[in-house]
């Protein structure tokens, strides 16, 4: 585990204990979006787009390459639930966008008191790793559109397009939860 700067363990706090209202601002702002599936209720998507800030937060610290793997596997997650939700590619990039614009304004008060070189540091690694996980969530778009245009197989039941069980994917979000769960205690135990 690398050691962070201490402007990098001060902005993971400072996401941390706003967690809640970002992940509350977000969904307000999805809206009609995050229910457009019959199928995928919106306290599954807000619980997806808990771990995703969850997820992020250890992206800014010192576990920060011991969780990027989980990071492209939650947004191209993200991506495969956006289609099932019916949402359009842009829309997927809509979404993913609108956390950075949360994530900078609601670390503004602690960007605007860090000095100027080192707040555009973390200005750019927050931009940088939105961006991977815009890109990360478009593969999972993309994976799960092809998906649903392949043909069953002889022995297998129809296909139904783009439709993902709820249980499935709240499994799946444990399976992310407990992985990071299990760094982070590792972090802890050292």
């Amino acid at each position: 585990m690398r050691t962070s700067h201490p402007t990098l363990v001060a902005a993971g706090r400072a996401m941390s204990s706003q967690r809640d209202a970002v992940v509350s601002q977000w969904s307000t702002w999805l809206g009609e979006r995050a229910t457009h599936s019959r199928s995928i209720d919106r306290q599954l998507v807000e619980r997806q787009l808990g771990l995703i800030l969850d997820v992020l937060i250890t992206q800014v610290g010192p576990l920060r390459r011991e969780t990027k793997t989980i990071w492209a596997r939650v947004t191209r997650h993200y991506g495969r639930l956006a289609a099932a939700r019916g949402l359009a590619a842009g829309e997927v990039v809509d979404e993913m966008q609108y956390l950075r614009e949360l994530l900078i304004r609601f670390l503004a008060p602690s960007i605007a008191a860090l000095r100027p070189r080192q707040g555009m540091a973390l200005l750019l690694r927050l931009n940088r790793l939105v961006d991977r996980g815009v890109g990360q969530a478009v593969v999972g778009y993309t994976d799960a559109l092809v998906q649903s245009m392949l043909p069953p197989s002889d022995d297998g039941p129809p296909r139904e397009p783009l439709t993902l069980d709820p249980g499935t994917v709240g499994h799946e979000l444990t399976e992310f939860a407990d992985a990071l769960a299990q760094i982070v205690a590792r972090k802890d135990a050292r």
